[in-house]
């Protein structure tokens, strides 16, 4: 790994510790998983069993991803057994300012957050050329006899 992108992706990192000292204060559920996917792409993965798409709220707030979840049980459903959580939640994930939310799915109960860390052009690798230094001849003074 190139020295700016271990730099970024230490700054990415500290800023998921963060993530996780935040989280150990708070109840941890829904549970997620956080996985890199190829070198600057990543997926948070949580598991919403029972909640749809309009039973959730994706938003970024300045270098913050904010998920929220909330539903409203129907009044009328009489649960001989109750299995499910149907609590309401708010996980905040902060954010370096390279990475970007790409998009989110909701499939089988598993909502996937698409990310991208984008280095900037200033900060990525350059290859620097090295030139053959052209070496003159100097004549050497002539000495007088």
């Amino acid at each position: 790994m190139r020295n700016t992108q271990l730099m970024g992706m230490i700054d990415f990192l500290d800023s998921l510790n963060a993530v996780a000292w935040k989280q150990m204060k708070v109840p941890s559920w829904p549970p997620y998983n956080f996985k890199k996917t190829d070198e600057n792409h990543y997926v948070i993965e949580m598991a919403v069993a029972g909640f749809g798409s309009s039973d959730l709220d994706i938003t970024m707030d300045k270098d913050t991803l904010v998920i929220k979840g909330s539903m409203t049980p129907d009044p009328k459903v009489e649960y001989l057994h109750k299995g499910i959580a149907e609590r309401a939640f708010e996980m905040a994930f902060p954010l370096p300012k390279t990475v970007e939310v790409k998009n989110a799915s909701l499939v089988n109960g598993m909502l996937k957050v698409w990310l991208e860390n984008f280095i900037p052009e200033d900060q990525k690798p350059r290859k620097i050329e090295v030139k053959e230094a052209v070496l003159k001849t100097v004549e050497q003074p002539k000495l007088a006899a």
